[in-house]
Parts: C-alpha cells; structure tokens; sequence
C-alpha cells in the first residue's frame, strides 16, 4: 500500500517532535567551533533552488580551510574550473536561498550553513583563495541564517569512513560511463586519458 504524507501533523504523528536541544543548539552567527570545523574542511555540498524550486546539489572542494569566515555572519567559498553548466549560480541569480553541508574525512558530525548567497567575479580577499597560483574565477559569498552541528547517525548507519566497506569497483569506472552515455564517438583509451593524468593536471 502507498500512503502519502500530505500535512505535518501526520508527518509529525510518524516522526514526533524534535527534542529541545535539537531546536536551540541552531545559531545565527559562527562560534570559534564552527570556524574551526571550516578551517578543517576540504570538502562542501552546496544546495540551492531556482524560482521554480527545482533543486540542484554541487560538490566544492579544495585544501581545508578553503571556505573562509570573514566574520561571524559571513562565509566565502571560491569556484575552480569545471565544466561551466554552473547550474547552482544559475539557480542563486533566481533564488539567493543556499544551503550548505561541510565535512571533515573521518568525522560522522557534520556541519551545516543556510543563508543567502551572493555571487562576486572580485573581492578584497579573494588573494586569500589562490591555489597554485590561482585566483577563484567567482565566489559564492553566504550571509549565514542558520547554523549547526548535525549528529553522525548516517554516517554510522553507512559505513562511510570503513574502508573496509569500500567497494569502489562495484559500479563501472567514470571513464566507462562517459563511453556508454556521454562521448560514445570516442574511443574508452582516449576517455580513460581524460580522466587521468590530464584530468589532474586542469584541476586549478
């Protein structure tokens, strides 16, 4: 049988209610913990919306630290070459509203940012973004309106940090994929060329 959930309290009759502390550990502005978590992170899943709702979630990652505190209601995350769909930027032109999930390798806890972002082709600090010589091509600046540490249950749940769970071979290799259903004019050794080395190599 499918039974769908169409109001919070049925929602609310399935779940129940979060405890208090799960309510009043949000904050509105960064604490010296949560400027310390995004000193340690290499790694960031940035979710946003357009005017219709439709969602996207990007990936960001650089050297820990990457995404910076200006201040205690103020994030910045630089953009790296990619491959220019920019669809998360798209959606923040439409709808500023982003919500962000930084992790640290190894840890179950997660931290979490929403706010309202801005995009900037420039800024005073960007020269403190520069990897390798290279200035972000735009930033993706937060006004922080929630933030919190969120508890490690799926982390556990999934087994993420065992390697011994690791089965990285389990689906076909990104270049086999790219054959089947990207660039089937080209042959696999060209793509696995692409994704190796020369893939490295355009990181920055």
């Amino acid at each position: 049988m499918r039974t769908e959930i169409t109001t919070e309290a049925q929602l609310r009759d399935l779940l129940g209610h979060p405890m208090q502390r799960a309510i009043d550990k949000e904050r509105q502005r960064l604490a010296p913990e949560h400027r310390d978590w995004l000193a340690a992170s290499p790694f960031c899943l940035v979710a946003t919306s357009d005017a219709h709702g439709r969602l996207d979630v990007s990936p960001k990652g650089d050297p820990a630290g990457f995404a910076l505190a200006l201040d205690d209601t103020t994030i910045a995350i630089p953009e790296r070459p990619g491959n220019r769909r920019a669809d998360g930027f798209v959606n923040v032109l439409q709808n500023p509203h982003v919500g962000l999930l930084f992790l640290v390798p190894g840890r179950g806890d997660t931290l979490r940012i929403n706010g309202r972002a801005t995009l900037l082709a420039d800024a005073p600090y960007a020269d403190r973004m520069e990897v390798k010589g290279h200035r972000p091509g735009v930033i993706l600046e937060v006004a922080v309106e929630q933030v919190f540490f969120h508890c490690a249950k799926a982390f556990l749940r999934s087994d993420l940090w065992q390697p011994e769970t690791w089965r990285p071979d389990a689906v076909m290799s990104r270049a086999q994929i790219a054959k089947n259903l990207e660039r089937p004019d080209e042959s696999l050794e060209q793509i696995e060329a692409y994704y190796g080395q020369q893939y490295a190599q355009n990181l920055y």
